[in-house]
């Protein structure tokens, strides 16, 4: 991108409507409830023929000390800091407040240039407002209504002058879209070329509370998201670009996610909904577990969501260096995931602590060997030297007499591995012998931990008629 924008502004004036809209689709939580963001997220921007790098922040408070609001003005501070351009918005409807004048104040002291927005601008209700604004000592304000698109005009001449032309092309966007979007390969062909260069998407779940920013700051290096004691911190999926190994990635911080029947709050529906998304887009899931309440019930939940999403899952259980009886506690993990998921073996498990960064390498590690599963392709002909293997010692039951006929199977797509089985009377297989079939085939070709989708094809006739 040529240029950074960041959106500042006290609570609840339109700051992540305006970020949806200039990255043109809906990726911040909106709501009328004011402090809904509390982490500042990227993503690209675009209007009017500028591309930039669009920032939303966390309402601005008048505070200082060490709690929560405090945390959110210090991150907006650092997003101020690596920005080009900072857009200040102001409700005009609400007019002028003394939040407002106190961090305009502070903002005409930055070196970030501030372009003043009086944002909500529709109907004659924000004129009185729009025209108390030119006291704040930010020069002439550029009225817009974020949430119905008006005075972008205006908006897009006040960028004009920070755009740099150096030749960068434009990066991906936000959330790299699934491969369902692409026609599927058919038998033996090979990957497209461009997704061997794609970021490899990594979503971090879990319950609130159990380090997932923690991790994902751990990660990075440095204070990128929000964490504390407070359960239920993070709303906003954050995404944040990093590299490892000459690897690229794209870590996606995302809120925690309680029980249905304890979700009751507006904002925090949202927030799991946002969850869900980041899970169906990503390509490895990694369940954060707290190590004194490892896999319970609402883990397990979450863990067979991710793999009905057919996505990659490696479970890392969190404050591992607390635990006092560590053989105990791992042979709990294999036990619940036998009763739980037991027809997907082999889930990587790495036991950590985000805090103290301890064994991270190796949780890479396993999201690499986990992925590079998940993208797996066997040749048609290995797959039907082992279908004749298979067919020799165990062939399908008898139906009504009569014995269902497997032709040939091959595999139709990855991501996760897709096979088709043609049989002359699909609906005549038992569901036990297909589950059969998908063990053994993840035994014989080393498949663990990945979902595994079997597609029964029945064979046109030659002989029926046209």
């Amino acid at each position: 991108m040529s240029f950074t924008v960041v959106l500042v502004g006290r609570p609840n004036v339109g700051k992540s409507t305006l970020f949806n809209r200039l990255a043109g689709k809906k990726l911040a939580l909106v709501d009328d409830t004011p402090g809904v963001t509390r982490d500042w997220r990227s993503a690209p921007g675009h209007v009017g023929g500028l591309s930039f790098t669009v920032v939303d922040t966390a309402g601005l408070e008048d505070v200082t000390d060490d709690s929560l609001e405090a945390r959110m003005r210090r991150q907006t501070e650092q997003a101020l800091e690596r920005a080009d351009v900072a857009l200040f918005m102001i409700d005009a409807r609400a007019g002028v407040t003394p939040l407002d004048r106190h961090f305009a104040a502070l903002l005409r002291k930055i070196k970030t240039p501030v372009l003043l927005v009086a944002n909500k601008t529709e109907g004659k209700a924000s004129k009185s407002g729009l025209y108390e604004s030119y006291e704040l000592g930010l020069g002439d304000p550029i009225p817009l209504s974020a949430e119905h698109g008006e005075g972008m005009a205006d908006l897009v001449e006040a960028l004009m002058p920070y755009a740099k032309d150096d030749g960068v092309e434009e990066t991906e966007e936000e959330v790299v879209e699934s491969v369902g979007d692409r026609p599927i390969p058919i038998g033996d062909q090979p990957e497209p070329a461009e997704d061997l260069v794609k970021p490899i998407q990594i979503a971090i779940v879990g319950r609130p509370n159990v380090g997932k920013s923690t991790l994902l700051n751990s990660l990075v290096g440095e204070e990128r998201v929000l964490t504390g004691p407070e359960a239920g911190m993070t709303r906003d999926a954050i995404s944040v670009d990093w590299q490892w190994r000459d690897r690229r990635f794209k870590l996606v911080d995302t809120a925690g996610m309680r029980r249905r029947a304890r979700v009751d709050e507006k904002v925090e529906k949202l927030a799991v909904a946002d969850t869900l998304r980041v899970i169906r887009m990503a390509n490895v899931v990694v369940l954060v577990v707290d190590a004194e309440a490892i896999l319970d019930k609402q883990d397990l939940t979450i863990a067979r969501m991710v793999i009905e999403e057919g996505r990659s899952l490696v479970i890392a259980i969190n404050k591992w260096d607390i635990v006092d009886d560590r053989a105990m506690a791992l042979r709990q993990v294999e036990d619940k995931l036998e009763a739980a998921l037991g027809y997907i073996k082999g889930v990587k498990v790495v036991t950590i602590s985000a805090l103290k960064g301890h064994k991270l390498d190796t949780l890479l590690d396993g999201i690499l060997a986990t992925y590079a599963v998940w993208n797996r392709r066997i040749s048609t002909a290995q797959l039907n030297r082992w279908i004749g293997g298979v067919l020799d010692h165990h062939p399908p039951p008898l139906i009504e007499g009569r014995r269902v006929k497997i032709r040939y199977v091959t595999q139709v797509k990855t991501r996760p591995p897709t096979f088709a089985l043609f049989v002359n009377k699909p609906l005549d297989l038992p569901e036990s012998y297909q589950r059969y079939l998908i063990a053994d085939l993840r035994n014989s070709f080393d498949l663990p931990g990945v979902p595994l989708r079997l597609l029964l094809r029945k064979g046109k006739n030659p002989y029926a008629d046209e």
